[in-house]
């Protein structure tokens, strides 16, 4: 963040660690993505693989795991970088959380030995990609109606169902699938090359373009034993993942916000309206004061949540808290810097619409606002209403 954006001395509060990662993630993201991005988003294409080496030889996937070829960084040392990766765009950002927040993480956490050490050193160098598939088409906010179910056929699993939405699914070497058993959900680590199993890629989107999205089918997969994720049992196991990757979140979106009011500053302090820069009238200011705030609260919360991840006291009403307050503010903070643009706001040649198309998508994904807000609710008043 510029120092003129800082009004509250974020960086006083950070490492020298800390800002030299945010420092590492800003300059990929100036140098690697931000050329590319509008042909990206246009196209509808990334090119994943690619990236994805890039990203591992960083250290940037799997950042804040330990063992394994991870860089065993702190919460907030990830978070800045996932907030200066999607301050180039959310997609990129999603690559970056879905491999390291919850596929890796989901085999770092509850995997074998083996699991981990197939799987967590190719990914964390960005030589395999791996997707997460608990959404369905039917079961996304109530992941407990999944339909995708897993049978015991001798010392095999055989799974069928579908999932839906699935980032990074077409180009994904591993898959952890969850599924219904006898004993409850569990998850298994599924090599996309098993026969039956097929990622189809989702098309005409409209949001999240440079990013690849997909369904998972699963026709009669047949796997080992060895493929179930052992200390994974019941919804406990998916939704760990999740709070892992809503953390990310939280400081992914302050950086759609964050580039948004950058390009309304610059933009504005050279529109000449009335024969003055739009910067000198008083409702810009006032919009962008307004701005600027919100996008500072937001900082400091991602932070302050951060330490608390840190210490180990962080709790999921917490990160819904973040999750809620952050992405809403983000996507209010990209409408109103199209406002300023006026016109110039939807055109491809500046980034406000492509973050605020992305936003959309990620208000809605790892938890609605909506059921954000009843996670909080239940904290405030000891009630569930989810039903």
């Amino acid at each position: 963040m510029s120092a003129s954006l800082d009004l509250v001395d974020v960086d006083s509060l950070l490492t020298s660690e800390e800002v030299d990662v945010r420092g590492a993630a800003r300059r990929f993201a100036d140098e690697r993505l931000r050329p590319s991005l509008p042909e990206w988003f246009e196209a509808g294409v990334i090119p994943a693989r690619e990236l994805a080496k890039e990203l591992g030889a960083l250290g940037f996937l799997g950042m804040h795991l330990t063992g394994y070829g991870c860089a065993g960084l702190g919460p907030v040392a990830y978070g800045l970088a996932c907030l200066e990766i999607e301050a180039a765009d959310s997609g990129m950002r999603s690559l970056v959380s879905v491999q390291g927040s919850l596929a890796m993480y989901a085999i770092w956490k509850y995997g074998s030995e083996e699991q981990k050490a197939e799987w967590l050193p190719r990914m964390s160098a960005g030589e395999a990609i791996g997707c997460f598939g608990l959404t369905e088409p039917d079961f996304g906010s109530n992941p407990g109606g999944m339909r995708t179910n897993a049978r015991r056929d001798g010392d095999d699993w055989i799974l069928n169902g579908s999932k839906m939405w699935i980032t990074n699914g077409s180009v994904a070497d591993v898959a952890v699938v969850w599924a219904r058993t006898d004993d409850g959900v569990r998850g298994f680590v599924v090599p996309t090359s098993t026969p039956g199993f097929s990622a189809p890629e989702i098309k005409q989107k409209m949001s999240l373009r440079a990013s690849v999205t997909s369904e998972l089918v699963l026709d009669d997969v047949r796997l080992p034993a060895s493929a179930m994720l052992p200390e994974a049992r019941g919804l406990s196991g998916p939704l760990g993942c999740l709070n892992e990757a809503r953390f990310g979140i939280i400081f992914g979106a302050m950086g759609a916000a964050r580039d948004c009011l950058e390009t309304a500053i610059a933009y504005a302090g050279e529109r000449i309206v009335f024969d003055k820069p739009l910067t000198a009238y008083q409702l810009t200011q006032a919009k962008l004061a307004d701005m600027a705030v919100e996008l500072n609260k937001g900082i400091l919360l991602a932070v302050h949540l951060g330490r608390l991840k840190e210490k180990g006291t962080l709790r999921p009403e917490q990160v819904s808290v973040g999750k809620l307050n952050n992405v809403r503010e983000a996507i209010a903070i990209a409408r109103e810097c199209r406002t300023i643009l006026a016109a110039n706001g939807i055109s491809g040649e500046y980034p406000i619409m492509r973050h605020a198309n992305n936003l959309e998508s990620v208000l809605t994904y790892e938890g609605t606002s909506e059921v954000h807000q009843l996670v909080i609710g239940q904290a405030l008043t000891g009630q569930s209403a989810f039903r």
